[in-house]
């Protein structure tokens, strides 16, 4: 089978092809991992890999509790989305905890 035109990302089992002994063989990125790709799929699919790119982490965000535990947060945007069974995306958000100190709290904590 051939993967011409037929590059899937991830598991996908819509992207196969008529194999040997009608068989089928797979173009997705899945196929590495259970050996069923087709026979061209590293010429012609891996060739075609975009990985993942991703922008700077933006500011924190202000603490969610004025007084007392909170969180914080910050994200960032993907600027280049994977194709053709790239790298996938690694976090685009990020959470950690805060304690929240405003002046109307008082002194109590």
């Amino acid at each position: 089978g051939s993967c011409r035109h037929r590059c899937c990302p991830g598991r996908n089992n819509a992207c196969w092809a008529p194999g040997a002994r009608r068989a089928r063989c797979y173009c997705d990125s899945y196929c590495q991992r259970t050996g069923d790709c087709c026979q061209d799929y590293h010429a012609t699919c891996r060739r075609a890999a975009v990985g993942c790119s991703v922008g700077p982490w933006g500011p924190w965000s202000g603490c969610s509790s004025l007084c007392g535990v909170g969180s914080r947060a910050r994200s960032r945007q993907v600027t280049v989305p994977p194709r053709h069974g790239g790298e996938p995306c690694p976090d685009l958000k990020q959470r950690r905890g805060c304690l929240g100190e405003h002046p109307a709290c008082g002194t109590a904590k």
